[in-house]
């Protein structure tokens, strides 16, 4: 049976995944207490009795997780029951594809052209959307490739990056730092 810590949580994702991301509440919940549940792979009906939820409302939130890559079923050879756990390719870094940025000047561009006559004001919008979009095609890829060093780094002493984090804020003094800051909290959010 989970904590009562661990419901919250998973109550604190959901939230933040329907405010951000609109996806149903539910959803959100099942990820965060799939981040947080013992044993980590559970059954649709496990679930819907730590969550408190029908088991249509479970396997809705599955199948769009499981679109979403966020998680993933499998089943031990022998049962007749799928197992729902975290797909662990979810936790690399999402949306550093620079193609989609590209994607996004070019049709802020189509917009443009359909003002061509129009002012500046009228303009701006459209304008400021396409110089982001340029900046975030060029810019991810350095990005993901500087995550990625990161990680190797974490990975390789063994280090938490929850701790790394913890530790580096204590001992960051003004105008100095370590060579990569610790992340800073997601607004509204308690992973």
């Amino acid at each position: 049976m989970p904590h009562d810590a661990q419901l919250i949580f998973a109550d604190h994702v959901g939230r933040f995944y329907a405010r951000q991301y609109a996806f149903p509440p539910m959803a959100g919940r099942l990820l965060g207490y799939l981040f947080v549940c013992d044993p980590q792979q559970q059954t649709i009906d496990e679930l819907g009795e730590a969550l408190l939820a029908s088991r249509s409302a479970i396997t809705g939130a599955v199948k769009l997780l499981e679109g979403y890559r966020m998680v993933r079923r499998t089943r031990i050879a022998g049962e007749r029951v799928d197992r729902v756990s975290l797909d662990p390719t979810s936790q690399q870094p999402q949306n550093f594809d620079s193609a989609i940025h590209t994607e996004h000047a070019a049709l802020f561009r189509e917009g443009l052209a359909l003002l061509a006559d129009a002012s500046p004001e009228r303009r701006a919008p459209l304008e400021e959307m396409v110089a982001l979009a340029e900046f975030l095609s060029e810019r991810l890829p350095a990005l993901r490739d500087e995550w990625h060093t990161y990680r190797d780094q974490l990975r390789a002493t063994g280090a938490h990056p929850g701790r790394i984090a913890e530790r580096n804020t204590r001992k960051r003094t003004p105008g100095a730092g370590p060579t990569h800051p610790a992340p800073k909290p997601l607004e509204g959010c308690a992973p």
